[in-house]
């Protein structure tokens, strides 16, 4: 069985009554949607970085291995080199397309890379032989960019391109990473333990850790 290693996330704003009562707008609706934009920017770094102490074990916190699928350990993630020590190298593109096609094509199917803004900037500047855009803007709004043909998604949780670095992840996440999530977040309204400010107390318990090592490969910065 597999048992994803959880945390809590807490908040505890506080608002004085007469701000509550007075402000313009709905200030217990804003400090609520701020509280999940919060949740939200945490969650986003532990499934990435997570260490699995009081927290998700984020995907690149695992083993990796050069190893295909057939001959890696359980939970462990296959990576492609760059053949540069510090940079995407001299064929980026090959290297990128090579990283696709380590993954099998039932999982590519949904698959999509990950990387921060920073590595985005140089992948965007890839040009084929013939001067083509590896890159292509999605040409319809609400579509994602693309990169030979699968969706970019940015995260800037991902590391910057450096030695050792694993910048640009290509998965099919729904597969291969388990989010574990007890309840939706629950708020306490605390009017009474600092009057007169009114408390907010917001808990949620999430949890999540590779599932298919087969369905998330990843780039590495090394010679």
């Amino acid at each position: 069985s597999i048992a994803p290693p959880t945390g809590d996330l807490y908040a505890n704003p506080a608002a004085s009554q007469a701000m509550l009562d007075d402000a313009a707008f709905d200030l217990e609706s804003w400090l609520a949607s701020e509280i999940a934009m919060e949740f939200a920017r945490a969650e986003g770094a532990a499934f990435v970085n997570g260490t699995g102490s009081n927290q998700p074990r984020g995907f690149l916190a695992g083993p990796t291995s050069t190893l295909g699928d057939a001959a890696r350990a359980f939970g462990t993630l296959q990576y492609v080199g760059t053949g540069d020590a510090t940079g995407l190298g001299t064929d980026p593109e090959e290297k990128l397309i090579d990283l696709v096609h380590t993954m099998k094509a039932g999982h590519r199917q949904g698959a999509s890379f990950v990387m921060n803004s920073s590595t985005l900037a140089e992948v965007r500047k890839l040009k084929t032989s013939d001067g083509a855009f590896l890159w292509q803007p999605g040409m319809v709004e609400g579509q994602p960019d693309r990169l030979l043909g699968y969706p970019v998604i940015e995260a800037e949780d991902m590391p910057d391109i450096a030695e050792d670095a694993y910048p640009i992840a290509f998965g099919n996440f729904r597969h291969g990473y388990l989010i574990a999530e007890r309840s939706a977040t629950q708020v306490l309204r605390d009017p009474f333990s600092n009057k007169p400010f009114v408390h907010f107390y917001a808990t949620k318990r999430i949890g999540g850790q590779v599932l298919d090592s087969a369905a998330i490969k990843l780039l590495r910065i090394e010679a």
